[in-house]
């Protein structure tokens, strides 16, 4: 496997790299979009991680990305989020920092 870029070019960039990290786009194309079988959804997905094609990904399909994404530790999608708004990069909450967070709250 590759090791994750420091930087990337668009968001879309960050998404392919969050897709290779989650096993490829036939993988995660099945997952997003069970209805149209494992080699169509993996060229829907391609499609809707190319620029140049007229699929495009909905908000809630960037957020479970982002969200399968920081659950495989790959946080290139998140990062680039964070770097072109002007944040710092985000740090990952572990659950039990969100479970003790809730109990002193």
């Amino acid at each position: 496997m590759n090791a994750p870029a420091l930087f990337h070019e668009s968001l879309l960039d960050a998404l392919a790299e969050v897709v290779r990290a989650l096993g490829g786009s036939k993988s995660v194309g099945a997952k997003m979009r069970p209805e149209k079988g494992v080699d169509a959804a993996g060229r829907w997905l391609n499609d809707a991680l190319n620029p140049n094609r007229e699929e495009k990904l909905d908000p809630e399909q960037v957020l479970y990305l982002l969200r399968e994404g920081r659950a495989a530790g790959c946080h290139a999608a998140m990062n680039y989020l964070a770097r072109e708004a002007g944040y710092t990069d985000p740090i990952p909450v572990e659950p039990e920092d969100e479970r003790a967070r809730a109990q002193r709250d």
